[in-house]
């Protein structure tokens, strides 16, 4: 009884308080020199008169935190105001507070997709090892803090982890739960779109296209994005309807875009490198499945912000916790 009690609560240290120490100390600890983020004194007109208007969740819930941490900071915290606005604006708590909850979700479900995926392949040390280097990841790609990206990054996981539990057990409510948080994470943001990626990687064998014993499963998956996807293209028009701009040229002349598009090369093949023959064929398809979305970061995204490249690192270090041959398709 003791021991699991202590085996519980040193779970909770590591899965929570450690990376949301490790979280706290990069927001608060140094400053990014890539956005005025901790000046702004309220959201910027630009996330609802751009692309990123059609991130109505993470706009939605800065807008409410805002309002709650202002509502909180004048009624009750009021002798305190100094010196909660001497290391940010309510603005930037705001976003802290957001992303802090949701990278917490994301360890404990990245720490469940470890148990799930890995079980009697690498022990218990091992498996905090890939959770650990999996949270500083995260926690060093917050040079360029959004309101949306971990928000993403919880969803993606979680997808990852629906996916994980149909290809074991094959049960119909994984798939729909799955749907429906592709469904949802598409009014987050585009990376609900590596869900699909992820599933066609562990269930489509591209070098028999013949065999199409999951390509309903695929088709709905789809739909689960391309419906939100579209519909908020029409409900929320902007002359910018896709697209900021246009950085093709940009992401390969600048230096800082090169260092960017190099640590998300490095970090991907970095984990190839660990796996076996097995696991690389996943790999390689879930690579292959991704082209839309690196396509659309190589055009329209810019590289040195390597949060872009985060889902597919990630995902990259889970499939090689897995034993693939250990379940057949």
């Amino acid at each position: 009884m003791l021991k699991t009690i202590d085996e519980k609560f040193s779970g909770f240290l590591f899965v929570v308080i450690l990376p949301f120490l490790l979280f706290f100390m990069s927001y608060y600890g140094f400053e990014s020199v890539y956005v005025g983020l901790k000046t702004m004194q309220k959201a910027p007109d630009f996330m609802f008169s751009s692309v990123y208007a059609y991130r109505v969740i993470p706009n939605f819930l800065m807008l409410e935190v805002f309002d709650g941490l202002n509502f909180l900071i004048k009624n009750y915290f009021a002798s305190q105001e100094s010196f909660i606005l001497k290391n940010g604006t309510v603005f930037y708590h705001s976003i802290f507070l957001i992303n802090a909850f949701f990278f917490i979700l994301s360890s404990i479900v990245l720490n469940k997709i470890l148990n799930e995926n890995s079980a009697g392949i690498i022990d218990g040390r091992f498996k905090r090892i890939f959770h650990l280097l999996a949270v500083f990841f995260i926690v060093i790609v917050q040079y360029v803090p959004t309101n949306c990206d971990l928000i993403a990054m919880f969803f993606y996981l979680l997808g990852v982890l629906l996916t994980i539990k149909y290809y074991h057990n094959r049960k119909i409510s994984n798939l729909l739960l799955l749907c429906f948080t592709v469904f949802i994470s598409t009014f987050v943001r585009e990376t609900a779109c590596l869900n699909i990626a992820f599933f066609g990687a562990l269930f489509l064998d591209i070098k028999n296209p013949k065999k199409t014993e999951f390509l309903k499963e695929t088709v709905l998956l789809i739909i689960s994005f391309v419906l939100p996807y579209f519909a908020l293209k029409l409900m929320i028009p902007q002359e910018t309807s896709f697209f900021e701009g246009v950085y093709i040229i940009k992401n390969f002349i600048s230096p800082f875009n090169l260092a960017g598009l190099m640590f998300g090369v490095l970090g991907y093949y970095f984990f190839f490198q660990l796996g076996n023959s097995e696991q690389k064929i996943i790999m390689k398809k879930y690579l292959f499945f991704s082209l839309p979305y690196l396509l659309m970061i190589t055009f329209v995204g810019l590289f040195w912000e390597s949060r872009l490249f985060l889902p597919m690192i990630l995902t990259s270090f889970i499939i090689v916790s897995y034993r693939v041959n250990t379940y057949t398709v």
